[in-house]
């Protein structure tokens, strides 16, 4: 039997890694809050590299914002261990009967 992968993949890891194989100039390391050396992506190279106009946060637009948004961004792409599990006892069929039924 095959175990199952019990954790979401890294979804800020994956954007990582096409912004980085599509643009390597921008890419770079900083140090993170514990001074450990950590990859980055330089924004001021990407936009060079992009070469359009990049919308700044002095700029009026539209905005759906709250408190700690981008913490619940970064926490939203972060992989996640936990899952749910069938459990035979509690399970409930469609008709009713105990034990999840067929």
């Amino acid at each position: 039997m095959d175990k199952l992968k019990m954790h979401t993949t890294d979804l800020a890891e994956e954007n990582y890694k096409k912004l980085a194989a599509l643009f390597p100039n921008a890419v770079t390391e900083t140090k993170d809050e514990n001074g450990n050396t950590v990859r980055a992506i330089d924004k001021d190279v990407l936009m060079q590299e992009i070469n359009a106009k990049v919308v700044d946060d002095g700029q009026e637009r539209y905005q759906f914002t709250w408190p700690d948004k981008q913490k619940t961004i970064m926490l939203a792409n972060q992989p996640i261990a936990k899952t749910l599990r069938l459990d035979r006892e509690k399970s409930v069929s469609r008709n009713g009967t105990r034990g999840g039924g067929h």
